[in-house]
């Protein structure tokens, strides 16, 4: 009986290293610094219940792997010479899996220095013009007494993402809008650590040759603090009536070349310009510069000075960043007069201070506006025969050329977090607007009695994340004392920007397990009231509106890799 239990025994003793094996699983990655530069001899250590310690070093190019763990719940601590070491904590590991654990190593000065701002792909909706504290890194101090820089696992090191598109509905702004059935996608590669090559496009449905804009950019994040971004955007769109403007369709290029960089962590600059030629009836070309001077004068307090040339895209605030670019996106805005074609050319200046004082952000801006050849949006069947309005194929909107728009105004902005998923806004404008001062004139007679009248504008916004089903949302109302043809503060882009009237924004991600990354289904409404509507004479005599913005329903699913 003795000798057939140790019998029994030496087989367990032999099987049990064999099957430790199999199930046994590998955590490696690589080190780098905030820059990107892979990290040699980094000390990585493996912490947890199924091992007491475990400590590898990192090669030539900032790699380890630690293998033979048993499953079950890990934390990684990096340290290195010049470097604050780095916690990883909560990493699952199963039987027989290999994880990638990727590391970035912070000095001391970066822990305490202000982050970079938001950029409006970033998913929070906590958007402000300050540095917000939630970028920066998060320190702790471990039982052992030193300091380590605590980060949560991201995605930002994977080299390939990509994004697919299906949406219906026209955007419903005049000549330009997006067709109501488009396919849009967006590439995104990474190149050597501190580069980044992207290819973004819309392409929609329709007769004759296809609408679409096809745009290619790369970034590159110099190790001086440099940021330089060159893009290169193609754009098609088909004529707006074929029977009054033969082969009036528009072609356009655009070259646009920008660069950011920080001085001593007080003064931050961004400036740039984009290069148009416009093929349509005739050729125009088209020079817009821009730029912002932000002084940090304290980590909750920052004076910036803002220069545009175009109207801004909102796109990206309504939640559309998981959407590639819409026709609309690039312009340029087009009207004509008498068969004559004319470009939406702009200046805007403005001075803001922002503060923070806890939970609440504040700013006070003063701007100065001037539109030449503003593109107004309007609402009804129309074609080009009278050589004044731009229709749309798709929505049944046209663009109508109004008179010049000069005029100076202030803003004032309260933006306050009310819970962690529930931000509220309160913006405040009062300037010049564009507004028909005639009633019942006709369409081609209006632009002699548009003038510019000062208005006030309200506008409260929610945003927030339904905490289950992760749905983010958000709804705005923004009111004019007095109808007008164009928005008050045309060019705001601060945290208080909304479209005219109501509006709501859906974006629900939906679970699936037969694709490797996530759906999300996108609802995107506009002037659901249809508010704001000014009647003007067509010249068969039928009423057509000219509107701040035209009511628009869209949706869609994106693919997001």
């Amino acid at each position: 009986m003795i000798r057939k239990l140790g019998f029994l025994v030496a087989i367990m003793s032999l099987a049990l290293p064999a099957w430790s094996e199999q199930d046994a699983g590998t955590i490696s990655g690589y080190v780098r610094d905030a820059r990107g530069v892979p990290q040699m001899g980094a000390a990585v250590e493996i912490l947890g219940s199924a091992v007491l310690s475990s400590r590898v070093f990192t090669n030539d190019r900032g790699f380890y792997s630690i293998q033979g763990l048993m499953p079950g719940s890990y934390s990684i601590r990096v340290s290195a010479p010049s470097f604050l070491p780095s916690l990883r904590e909560k990493i699952g590991l199963k039987p027989g899996t290999k994880l990638m654990v990727n590391v970035t190593l912070t000095t001391l000065f970066d822990a305490i220095q202000l982050g970079p701002l938001r950029g409006p792909g970033d998913d929070d909706d906590w958007k402000w013009t300050l540095r917000s504290v939630a970028n920066r890194p998060v320190l702790r101090v471990l039982p052992d007494g030193t300091t380590a820089v605590v980060q949560n696992g991201d995605t930002s090191d994977r080299e390939l993402k990509g994004t697919l598109v299906f949406m219906a509905g026209s955007a419903s702004q005049g000549f330009g809008s997006a067709s109501d059935v488009s396919t849009g996608f967006s590439v995104e590669h990474s190149i050597m650590s501190s580069g980044t090559l992207s290819l973004n496009g819309n392409v929609a449905y329709g007769t004759g040759l296809p609408e679409a804009v096809i745009r290619t950019s790369y970034t590159n994040r110099l190790n001086n603090g440099f940021e330089p971004t060159v893009a290169f955007t193609v754009r098609r769109l088909n004529s707006p009536d074929v029977n009054s403007l033969h082969g009036a369709s528009l072609q356009a290029l655009s070259l646009m070349t920008s660069d950011r960089m920080t001085l001593g962590q007080v003064l931050e600059l961004k400036f740039g310009s984009e290069l148009q030629t416009i093929q349509f009836m005739g050729r125009v070309n088209a020079f817009r510069p821009f730029g912002t001077v932000d002084l940090h004068l304290s980590p909750h307090t920052v004076v910036e000075y803002q220069y545009a040339s175009s109207i801004p895209n909102t796109r990206m605030e309504k939640g559309f960043d998981s959407a590639p670019m819409d026709l609309s996106e690039t312009g340029p805005r087009m009207s004509i007069t008498n068969f004559a074609p004319a470009v939406e050319r702009a200046h805007h200046q403005e001075v803001s201070v922002s503060q923070r004082v806890g939970k609440t952000n504040m700013q006070v801006a003063f701007y100065s506006d001037r539109v030449v050849d503003p593109a107004l949006t309007g609402v009804g069947d129309l074609n080009a025969e009278t050589g004044e309005v731009l229709p749309d194929v798709y929505s049944g909107t046209f663009s109508y050329q109004g008179s010049d728009l000069e005029t100076n105004g202030l803003r004032l902005v309260l933006q306050r977090k009310l819970l962690s998923d529930l931000t509220a806004t309160l913006d405040y404008a009062y300037g010049g607007a564009l507004d028909l001062t005639r009633p019942d004139v006709e369409l081609q007679d209006a632009r002699e009695w548009i003038r510019a009248e000062r208005r006030h504008a309200v506008a409260a916004k929610f945003s927030g994340t339904v905490p289950r089903a992760k749905t983010h949302w958000i709804a705005s109302y923004r009111w004019t004392n007095g109808s007008t043809l164009t928005p008050v503060d045309w060019f705001n882009t601060s945290a208080g920007q909304s479209d005219p009237y109501l509006n709501l924004f859906v974006r629900q991600p939906i679970p699936t397990s037969f694709l490797s990354g996530h759906v999300e289904v996108l609802v995107d409404l506009r002037n659901l009231l249809a508010q704001g509507y000014v009647p003007v004479l067509g010249k068969d005599g039928h009423t057509v509106y000219l509107v701040q913005s035209a009511r628009s329903v869209r949706g869609g699913v994106a693919f997001n890799f």
